[in-house]
């Protein structure tokens, strides 16, 4: 640029002719008369076409791999060195890979996608799931979050699962609309299969029967991306890359799931005293706007579980996604429903709720509630020391004491008792079996009577007596004096 000042002030203020300027300055007339063109240096212009002379003959060999390559996954595309080698060996090319590479270069450029910048009104909503790597309980394993994102003010909501299955996904709703204190209008969702069973040749989406029942409960409008297209919903696309650089590095450590969601949580109130960038107000004041547009919450809340039906086996289990869940005994070969929730599976049968589990993430679990079975064992007692479902019942040391003791007296009886000491806990809390059991002990009553005893005077909330008078479970007889006029009668058949 000093050297175009430097000539044109010459020529236009000086009045140097050209030739001057060029002897002067030691340059070409050429670069004399095109700096006087110019007020600033125009640049490269090709005024011809390029040619290819090696290459030209290919071109359309190498657009047609380009073009089936984008029907393909894109870890298993062309790159301008597979396309160079298959010219080569294939083709007879004879070129060098500098010329192949610009030539892929220059197409992929033109073929790239554009977007449109899009303006968000407030009140809606955009929803997917992340995954990464976290620490729960000191196992290092995957954790799928859910994300909700309000695109006009940005406020966000994140909370993780063990999996992204069904009920994870209502689970996530529901939490979310909470935090918020709102409804959105509607959510655009990728087409999971959590949520979307089909898509119908008009390209309108059948919805699985949960999803439907939670659109339903709260009212919202639900829209879908192109298959495929996750720059349909980049705003939630955005945040769950966020989220997982921002609100997972380093690798979350925690005891448990509630205590990384309240993490979460916690880091998603925080966010909204952001200012991002093109905005003057934070998150927080922009949101009000969103809210504004919301609907309000219903008075219930939805119940965020998976429902399926299912049948009791001869061993009194149920089976859902893959683990197996115990019921009571009574119920066996019944038809029962099951709804599967985040952190527990609860079964039932017609109107009645049978058994309420923790909810296993294994593959061919056996989830056991050993109550369950106490009324079999029962009538079944050689069964006793093989069952499977208490085998890894941790019972306070009071109870083998008390079955120690039971078996050593009466041997296959005592076991019995042991059995129904245990059938207690159907109808009584396990502190309060516990503490009468180590009353018992302390008393030296070791009977499945006295515990029972012992039981309902701490419900009844009365001091205990075991004594004739008062011992429930002896009866009260009258002993008479034995008198030898009385064997005299039997004998003589009189009346006693």
């Amino acid at each position: 640029m000093e050297l175009y000042l430097k000539v044109r002030c010459a020529y236009f203020q000086d009045g140097l002719s050209g030739r001057k300027i060029a002897r002067d300055f030691g340059i070409s007339r050429d670069s004399v008369a095109k700096m006087l063109a110019y007020s600033e240096p125009p640049g490269y212009r090709r005024t011809a076409v390029i040619k290819r002379p090696k290459l030209d003959a290919y071109a359309d060999q190498i657009d047609q791999w380009l073009a089936e390559d984008k029907g393909r996954p894109r870890k298993q595309r062309h790159t301008a060195k597979r396309i160079f080698e298959r010219l080569r060996d294939e083709c007879g090319f004879d070129g060098g890979y500098t010329i192949v590479k610009d030539y892929v270069r220059s197409q992929k450029r033109g073929s790239r996608e554009m977007f449109v910048p899009l303006s968000h009104p407030p009140g809606h909503a955009q929803a997917d799931f992340g995954e990464a790597l976290v620490v729960i309980g000191g196992i290092e394993q995957k954790a799928y979050f859910f994300a909700l994102d309000l695109p006009q003010s940005d406020a966000c909501y994140v909370r993780a699962y063990p999996a992204a299955n069904t009920e994870a996904w209502l689970d996530g709703h529901v939490h979310a609309f909470a935090f918020f204190g709102a409804v959105p209008q509607s959510v655009l969702y990728d087409n999971d299969r959590c949520l979307v069973a089909k898509i119908m040749p008009d390209g309108t989406r059948k919805r699985t029967q949960r999803f439907s029942a939670m659109l339903s409960h709260y009212v919202i409008q639900d829209r879908y991306g192109r298959p495929g297209k996750g720059n349909d919903k980049g705003k939630v696309e955005g945040l769950v890359g966020y989220s997982r650089r921002n609100f997972m590095v380093p690798m979350p450590r925690f005891a448990d799931w509630g205590a990384f969601n309240d993490y979460l949580e916690d880091h998603c109130r925080k966010r909204q005293g952001d200012i991002l960038r093109g905005h003057k107000a934070s998150i927080g004041e922009r949101l009000v706007t969103d809210l504004a547009a919301m609907q309000d919450l219903p008075a219930a809340q939805f119940e965020a579980c998976d429902l399926r039906s299912g049948q009791v086996t001869s061993t009194s289990i149920v089976r859902y996604r893959g683990n197996d869940y115990s019921v009571p005994v009574a119920y066996g070969h019944r038809n029962v429903w099951i709804k599967g929730f985040v952190e527990r599976v609860v079964i039932g049968c017609a109107a009645e709720v049978i058994a309420d589990h923790p909810r296993s993430y294994d593959t061919g679990d056996m989830v056991f509630d050993p109550i369950h079975y106490l009324r079999l064992i029962e009538r079944k007692i050689m069964s006793f020391d093989q069952a499977a479902p208490l085998q890894n019942w941790n019972l306070p040391e009071a109870f083998a004491t008390l079955q120690r003791l039971l078996e050593a007296r009466q041997g296959k009886a005592g076991k019995r008792e042991y059995v129904q000491v245990l059938r207690l806990l159907e109808r009584f809390e396990m502190d309060v079996l516990h503490c009468a059991v180590r009353d018992a002990l302390q008393k030296g009553a070791i009977s499945f009577d006295a515990v029972k005893h012992l039981v309902l005077c701490r419900v009844e909330r009365r001091a205990p007596r075991l004594d004739l008078d008062l011992y429930p479970f002896l009866p009260r007889t009258s002993v008479a004096t034995t008198s030898a006029a009385s064997y005299m009668r039997l004998l003589g058949g009189g009346a006693p």
